[in-house]
């Protein structure tokens, strides 16, 4: 089999790699951009790189035949629990930075035959969705054709109610299909829990435990959803704003999920979530921020290994 030539922009903690290593598809990164030093430093431990941090403004590609980009451009300005600036091209806000890899596109002499993005759902929001399309129409410009869709990681095996636009863009004809994916029964979510959970994960915030007690005299604004047979939207601060859900252990007691099972959750296996662990070691007593906010901020590994699968059954033709 072809070995499948990859660049990984706004690479994050390399759900891209990860997919294709669980699929054993022979693949090389060509190169990895990231700029936030601590998934740089988990992405080395996962892959066994040297790689340092380094922003897409202004990036060149390597004078290589390329044949995937992987870009999840930053979704805040996006997001519908945000501040909602969007991503208007040269805006300066930071899911505008998706423009950045229409620039390095372009300046590329060979172009790469598939490109992948995912953000949150909400870039087809009313006062969002002019950013999205004029995307799509520099991609079209530059000879490509577009397929997008809203895809739940429930769909796809995985218990969290986690819902992203995908799309999948092909120089030339483009033959990818969204309908042909392969959908999988959700598995149970005790599979992704722990057995045993310090009391360090309990919930102990008085206006989230009176919200939950439906106490009108409260400050607590946000969404906070007790988790059943699956999580919600796992984000980046969960003991903050635990938007994936609380698990509710008895006696009226609440615990959050803790970081090893957010990461199981994107689709990460207990041997990568121990590399992570020991590249950040934690302060006795304290939870990790940059763990929790690696999970949040990565894609469903499950969901890229269908869309993987897909294009090279494609390519295979």
């Amino acid at each position: 089999m072809k070995r499948i030539k990859i660049l990984e922009l706004f690479g994050g903690i390399g759900a891209i790699r990860k997919a294709f290593i669980n699929l054993k598809i022979p693949y090389e990164v060509i190169d990895y951009v990231e700029i936030d030093k601590s998934c740089v430093k988990s992405y080395n431990a996962l892959y066994g790189e040297d790689y340092i941090a380094k922003s897409v403004v202004g990036y060149k590609a390597p004078n290589e035949n390329i044949d995937l980009i992987m870009h999840g451009s930053p979704c805040q300005d996006f997001s519908r629990i945000g501040k909602k600036k969007g991503g208007v091209k040269n805006s300066g806000t930071r899911s505008s930075l998706l423009f950045e890899t229409i620039r390095i596109i372009k300046e590329m002499k060979d172009k790469p035959k598939w490109i992948i993005w995912e953000n949150v759902k909400g870039v087809l929001d009313r006062n969002m969705r002019d950013s999205f399309f004029i995307y799509l129409k520099e991609l079209e410009n530059l000879g490509y054709e577009n397929k997008y869709e809203i895809l739940n990681a429930m769909d796809f095996g995985i218990p969290q109610k986690r819902e992203r636009i995908f799309v999948v863009s092909y120089f030339g004809k483009n033959n990818f299909s969204f309908d042909k994916l392969e959908r999988k029964e959700t598995r149970p979510l005790n599979e992704f829990l722990e057995k045993e959970v310090s009391s360090l994960y309990t919930m102990t915030q008085p206006y989230m435990l009176k919200f939950l007690n439906k106490d009108l005299n409260n400050s607590f604004k946000g969404r906070l959803k007790i988790i059943k047979n699956y999580a919600y939207t796992i984000t980046t601060k969960q003991m903050r704003v635990p938007n994936s859900g609380i698990i509710d252990i008895g006696n009226g007691k609440y615990r959050y999920l803790t970081e090893r099972e957010c990461l199981r959750l994107m689709g990460f296996d207990d041997s990568d979530i121990d590399k992570l662990e020991k590249a950040h070691l934690r302060r006795k007593n304290c939870t990790s921020s940059k763990l929790y906010r690696q999970a949040g901020n990565s894609i469903v590994v499950d969901v890229l290994m269908e869309i993987i699968i897909a294009i090279m059954c494609i390519s295979a033709k």
